[in-house]
């Protein structure tokens, strides 16, 4: 059994704790299953410090675990990077980069991490438990969301890519998976995982194209240097697939789908779906120009035409709010 106090997976019939000598609750019969060896890696690699509660899912480079912070009682997330790729050194920095960037990102729309730790094989960050799941869940759940819903959501991630991007940090990875929302319905950007920095030049050069094929600017699909109009892409690609329930461009692989962001235009998203308000399908057209110097300047920029789209609709005050209030907290540097 895992003792209560440190998590220490502990023999059965044991009565106390191979670890921390604490006494163990008694148990009816040995258990019939074997216990999950990540849990229990991840486990002795947090000790005290927090409860894990259950496994959330997961993706190609970590598994989720939601759990509770045990000496504030409070909710959070565990993110465990893959034993495989653990071993890998160069993996292990980009995990670390994130927890790095985003504890640098102070911002009310960026998810911050909390922790970070690393015992052997076992590398994990924490980040606060947000009740609102994301906008990936929501896309599939519904298909389509609200144009006005859509635009709050987007413009509270742009000021926060604009926090991001006027401290040096381009995400590089914006998609529906990595905008969560609390319990509130305010939208947060998280995973700075591949995140390029100017405290991190030595790592971004290598002439990758990292990131998520489907979400990738024309210059990141071809491994080019990219600035925040990159992200700013990104979210026009996240802004079309919410509005009308598929991204732009698909294809057979990866390389597929890049040639289409390089040379290929997107249909409107008005011709796909009249129903959407031309203001809102022009402000994601323009997010995806390919020129960089064709989209929106800034995060700001576009939190501001969003904004005045939300000013015209009568259909959702409190999104227009919402937008308004994550527009005020990043003034304007314009000269």
């Amino acid at each position: 059994m895992f003792c209560p106090d440190c998590g220490t997976w502990n023999r059965a019939l044991a009565a106390t704790c191979s670890r921390c000598s604490a006494a163990l609750p008694e148990v009816a019969a040995p258990p019939t299953e074997k216990p999950d060896e990540e849990i229990t890696a991840l486990r002795r690699a947090t000790g005290t410090r927090y409860r894990i509660l259950k496994r959330l899912g997961g993706g190609g480079m970590a598994t989720v675990f939601r759990a509770e912070q045990m000496p504030l009682a409070r909710e959070v997330i565990v993110k465990v990077l893959h034993a495989h790729l653990a071993r890998d050194s160069e993996m292990t920095e980009r995990f670390r980069r994130e927890a790095e960037a985003a504890a640098r990102l102070v911002h009310p729309f960026i998810c911050p991490v909390l922790d970070f730790g690393e015992m052997g094989e076992t590398v994990y960050i924490v980040m606060p438990y947000l009740g609102g799941g994301s906008l990936a869940d929501r896309v599939q759940r519904e298909r389509t969301v609200a144009p006005q819903a859509v635009a709050a959501a987007a413009a509270q991630v742009a000021v926060a890519l604009d926090h991001a991007h006027q401290r040096g940090v381009v995400h590089r990875d914006v998609k529906p998976d990595n905008i969560l929302f609390d319990e509130d319905g305010n939208a947060l950007i998280t995973d700075f995982g591949i995140a390029t920095a100017r405290f991190h030049g030595r790592l971004t050069a290598s002439g990758r194209a990292m990131g998520t094929p489907h979400y990738m600017s024309p210059e990141q699909a071809m491994g080019k240097l990219v600035d925040g109009r990159s992200d700013l892409y990104a979210l026009g690609v996240v802004m079309y697939e919410a509005l009308v329930g598929f991204p732009p461009f698909d294809g057979a692989d990866a390389f597929s789908v890049g040639y289409k962001h390089v040379h290929e235009k997107p249909v409107p998203v008005s011709e796909i779906d009249s129903r959407v308000p031309e203001p809102m399908a022009a402000i994601v057209m323009r997010c995806l120009e390919k020129a960089a110097s064709d989209r929106y300047e800034r995060g700001t920029a576009l939190a501001d035409a969003l904004i005045a789209y939300l000013g015209t609709s009568d259909e959702s005050p409190a999104s227009h709010r919402s937008a308004m209030l994550a527009r005020v907290r990043t003034p304007s540097l314009r000269a």
